[in-house]
């Protein structure tokens, strides 16, 4: 039976890697005719319905309840659906093609990130081997930002706030990611519901006010017509199935395991940009491939270590 569900959340892990993987691409045609602000709106607060519809049938309206944990779900949920999505895709767009390989291979950067965050907030020291992982994670993506080019910082100013942006976007879900630890009493299915609804509310404020400030335009309807397979990927696919696919994949496999799936997001988005005519250079790949290296290393050394503390479990 335990190898039944290793291999059902296997297969879920992939499905949902993938299918974020192939979120920058689709993305990115869909930025061409709307902004990110109410392209990242729109697309989750179509997943907000969709997920309390989901949660009410599964388990009930008492699952509404917030219990006195408002603002600090409100605020894991505006990191994850307000500052994520806006920042990455905004950096994304600004960026061009290829800020959609530099939002991917960020988004498979979010485990160090989390270690990273974890080492300032609770001075939790990461052990050397992942300090050196993480150096050659980093290291990568200088390899695929600055494609070789030692000049960049000096030539390339606009594009540095992009990739901040990113980076910023990246934080966002990962303090969304580790926040999820004080939900732990939650099920997975309504700390994504409540949290995405919360943070979607933030975003509609924001774009309101942008609009009304005339910064952003109401999209019309012939434009959201015209994404409109872009957004329904977005919404059903890289929304409300990948996010499913991954909690319940992650639980059958334990994190440690299910974490070196994300490898998969780099690889789907760098498939995917080739097909569309993207053209890579040697430090696109070599960057990529180091990153991902780097992350299977660490995993691998989390898990060796982790059977050291526990000889006792299988």
């Amino acid at each position: 039976m335990r190898s039944v569900q290793v291999i059902k959340g296997a297969i879920l892990c992939l499905i949902a890697s993938i299918a974020w993987g192939a979120m920058f691409p689709v993305a990115e045609q869909a930025l061409k005719h709307i902004d990110p602000f109410y392209f990242s709106f729109l697309r989750y607060a179509s997943v907000s319905v969709l997920l309390l519809i989901w949660l009410v049938i599964k388990e009930g309206k008492k699952a509404l309840r917030l219990e006195g944990r408002a603002m600090l779900l409100w605020f894991y949920g505006t990191m994850a659906f307000t500052v994520y999505n806006f920042f990455i895709f905004l950096g994304q767009n600004l960026l061009g093609k290829s800020g959609v390989i530099l939002a991917s291979i960020m988004e498979a950067m979010m485990p160090l990130i989390s270690i990273l965050i974890l080492w300032i907030h609770k001075r939790a020291r990461p052990a050397g081997f992942t300090m050196g992982c993480m150096i050659v994670a980093f290291s990568g993506v200088f390899m695929v930002v600055t494609k070789g080019d030692i000049g960049f910082f000096s030539e390339a100013k606009n594009s540095l706030l992009p990739v901040l942006i990113i980076f910023l976007g990246v934080f966002g879900w990962v303090v969304y990611t580790i926040g999820g630890n004080s939900f732990s009493n939650w099920s997975p299915l309504r700390y994504s519901t409540l949290s995405c609804v919360l943070g979607t509310i933030t975003a509609g404020i924001i774009v309101a006010v942008m609009t009304w400030l005339g910064y952003l335009e109401i999209p019309k309807f012939k434009t959201l017509v015209l994404i409109r397979w872009e957004m329904t990927f977005m919404i059903l696919i890289a929304g409300l199935a990948a996010l499913i696919s991954w909690n319940i994949g992650v639980k059958y496999m334990k994190p440690v395991n299910g974490i070196l799936f994300i490898n998969f997001v780099p690889v789907t988005t760098f498939a995917i940009s080739v097909i569309q005519g993207y053209t890579t250079t040697m430090f696109d790949v070599a960057g990529t491939l180091l990153i991902i290296t780097a992350l299977i290393c660490n995993n691998l050394y989390q898990r060796k270590t982790l059977q050291k503390r526990l000889p006792q479990t299988t």
